[in-house]
């Protein structure tokens, strides 16, 4: 079982810079891949980073060059560094583990097992 809580979330003017952190509970973790999901109101949870256990990354198109994903395994922590936020990326963000890459797919939320509850992240113009 892995239990995942997120932080770093909050209010940044366009042209900023927000980490996002997930913490981990359960030493099955650093064996897992990682996701990064966003979910705005009245909209579908859509994929935003993933990070395989094998070390490949995967990044929408519309993060792509601004957003990384990395991971600490000592600290049972994965990172998402946003830079360059633009009010399009306000939404609920969500971290999520599971054996993704393979069979799983990275960037479907049916491919993870376990969830965070979210954090609110808001870009204001």
């Amino acid at each position: 079982q892995v239990q995942l809580v997120e932080s770093g979330g909050g209010l940044v003017q366009a042209g900023g810079s927000l980490r996002l952190a997930c913490t981990a509970s359960g030493r099955a973790f650093s064996t897992y891949g990682v996701g990064w999901f966003r979910q705005a109101p009245g909209k579908e949870r859509e994929f935003v980073a993933g990070l395989i256990w094998a070390g490949g990354t995967y990044y929408a198109d519309s993060v792509k060059g601004r957003f990384a994903i990395s991971r600490d395994n000592a600290k049972n922590t994965v990172y998402l560094q946003m830079n360059s936020l633009k009010p399009e990326d306000t939404s609920v963000y969500y971290c999520a583990a599971g054996p993704v890459g393979g069979v799983r797919p990275v960037a479907r939320p049916g491919g993870y097992d376990y969830w965070g509850q979210g954090t609110q992240v808001t870009v204001s113009s």
